[in-house]
């Protein structure tokens, strides 16, 4: 009965289910008043109905098309990948080993004691995010995570959870960011997971109280997270030192990130200097970071500017682990992630080969390669990689749909000169090919260098970098030059991002704000003095969770509670979604897009019939 699914009767069996569990009627006792005397009998458990909910999912999208905004009109791949082999047992100890015995202290000493280089993963989030449009499933991650525990236990970390990855997950994958981490946590046991913090955005792209942000630290460590990476998109100290506080109270460890622009071997580009970096590093490293990392969102380091950089951090930081993060826009990646190892740089990050290049992270099999047979040996097994990479390769073409080399077939060096961040890159390029304006992606560009000059020249990473580039493309709708903007600020209706900005809703910019555009836009307009959290009052958690209780049932856990106090409306939609269609997470990525083939037999997950 537990398995018999009908289609109507929705309350019929469970009372069923709850005669025949009553001890009075197991033991033949009763009578004409059983039903009376036993008023237990009609509170029924709701049955989720999962089977049911999947079919009707899969019905709609057969009829309907993807859930899921589709950029591309191309399919998904119907070949399945290998996966590759894992050796019976529990896999050998890794970093993650180190840290639990040692705490980030110790596992800071370790790492700055490590005699060769030391990788970490984006393949899990970043390398996604910049070439697939952030929507790989945990479908997909869970298949090959086995390998990886087995295989890559001497890696740094394995970047595999927020930025964009936290609300997509809910946004476009009906998947709950938190199971997510949980079941990868579950099967690799070894490796140190590490995410990207937003500092005092934490994974959203507004500010939140400040014991949301340290409620968010504390309740992803609870679930497995080890290594923040914590940066802020202005590099505004204040925000930063927010999240590096949250994250130490939670335990974790601590990498204080600075975003990297400009070119410090460029002697014409002076506003972010190497004393610059120096002195925003030395104020890091006082505030207690375990980790010091540069973040070079653009892929803007080539390998003089990064001896210059990494060369002068070693020297003055002797003792603090270094991890260089950038990106492969312009080519020259590897060249530059070689030199801030020659540097002194102790962890770079990679991808895997198939999933690398281009707008995603240099790759691993090229980084493991040149450093075979030097002292910054990477201890990783190149076998192993081409294997991990034929996984991916597969992989990839079943998100075919969101694939940037629809529309973008190589990188670009003009990035030295626009400072686009990778995915944003990525992002630019899809949005002009959809609207028709593909060919006018040169002036896109154009007009995002001009929108930052006019913003004061910012760091530009979320959300900072989208300011600029809704900037930018303002000017380009409107046919609008640098010149022109300026002269016509006081009138002009600018997009809400950018008075927000000028408000003071982002933190303060390096060297202050652009005048006298500011006060031409915002005229009488209220200005934040200061950090933007700081006059926030503390969320009511216990208030959110009654109210979410109220409206979903008492199944709602800790974890969704933090997911609705960071998205609401998302949490909310995903909430009905997944109580219509139920577990799609449990969907092959190709059934999940496109639905099953015409007499096709296919098997969803594994659990139990009776819910």
């Amino acid at each position: 009965m537990a398995v018999w699914k009908t289609g109507k009767n929705t309350t019929n069996i469970p009372f069923l289910q709850n005669v025949l569990s009553n001890n009075q009627f197991l033991h033949s006792t009763v009578d004409t008043q059983f039903i009376d005397e036993n008023q237990n009998l009609f509170i029924l458990k709701p049955v989720q109905n999962r089977a049911q909910k999947l079919l009707h999912y899969l019905g709609h999208v057969m009829v309907n098309g993807p859930t899921t905004p589709i950029p591309v009109k191309a399919k998904p791949s119907s070949i399945d990948p290998v996966i590759p082999p894992v050796p019976l047992g529990p896999p050998p100890a890794g970093f993650r080993d180190v840290l639990l015995q040692e705490g980030p202290e110790g596992f800071a000493k370790a790492v700055r004691a490590h005699p060769g280089l030391l990788l970490m993963d984006t393949t899990f989030r970043d390398a996604h995010q910049s070439l697939l449009a952030t929507r790989v499933r945990t479908h997909d991650l869970k298949k090959i995570s086995p390998f990886i525990s087995h295989n890559f236990n001497n890696l740094y970390s394995l970047e595999n959870w927020g930025g964009a990855t936290f609300d997509v997950a809910m946004r476009f994958l009906w998947e709950c960011p938190w199971k997510r981490l949980q079941e990868m946590r579950s099967l690799i046991p070894n490796v140190p997971f590490q995410m990207l913090l937003r500092g005092a955005n934490a994974v959203g792209y507004t500010n939140y109280p400040d014991n949301a942000v340290f409620k968010f630290c504390e309740v992803a460590k609870e679930n497995g997270m080890d290594i923040f990476r914590v940066f802020d998109s202005l590099n505004y100290l204040p925000n930063m030192i927010l999240g590096m506080e949250a994250v130490g109270r939670a335990g974790g460890v601590v990498e204080a990130a600075i975003s990297y622009t400009g070119d410090v071997s460029d002697p014409m580009k002076q506003k972010y200097s190497l004393d610059y970096y120096l002195q925003l590093a030395q104020e890091l490293v006082r505030a207690g970071t375990h980790v010091l990392c540069i973040k070079d969102m653009a892929g803007l380091l080539k390998p003089e500017s990064s001896r210059i950089l990494i060369g002068a951090l070693r020297d003055r930081f002797p003792d603090v682990p270094i991890h260089v993060h950038t990106h492969d826009t312009p080519g020259a990646g590897v060249a530059a992630m070689l030199a801030c190892v020659a540097a002194g740089a102790d962890v770079v990050d990679v991808a895997v080969d198939s999933m690398s290049g281009m707008t995603s992270q240099p790759s691993m099999g090229a980084m493991v390669a040149c450093t075979m047979g030097t002292k910054q040996n990477t201890g990783v097994s190149l076998d192993k990689v081409f294997d991990y990479s034929e996984y991916w390769e597969v992989t990839r073409g079943q998100y075919a749909p969101f694939d940037c080399t629809a529309t973008m077939k190589s990188g670009n060096a003009d990035v030295y000169e626009n400072e686009i961040p990778g995915g944003q890159y990525t992002n630019l390029h899809f949005q002009a090919h959809s609207m028709g304006l593909g060919h006018k992606f040169k002036e896109v560009k154009k007009c995002y260098t001009e929108a930052n000059k006019l913003l004061g020249d910012l760091i530009k990473v979320t959300p900072s970098s989208k300011i600029v580039g809704d900037l930018a493309q303002f000017m380009v709708q409107n046919s609008l030059s640098r010149a022109e903007v300026e002269e016509r600020a006081e009138e002009l209706s600018l997009p809400l991002s950018v008075v927000e900005f000028l408000q003071g809703h982002v933190g303060v910019p390096y060297g202050g704000f652009p005048e006298p555009f500011r006060t031409k836009v915002l005229k009488s307009l209220p200005r934040i003095e200061g950090r933007p959290g700081a006059s926030l009052p503390p969320m009511d958690f216990p208030a959110l969770e009654k109210q979410l209780r109220a409206a979903h049932g008492d199944d709602i856990t800790p974890e969704d509670v933090m997911s609705a106090a960071m998205y609401p409306k998302v949490f909310q939609e995903f909430k009905e979604f997944t109580g219509n269609f139920g577990p799609v997470d449990s969907l092959s990525t190709r059934l999940f897009l496109e639905g099953p083939k015409i007499a096709e037999e296919f098997q969803i997950g594994k659990w139990n019939p009776s819910t």
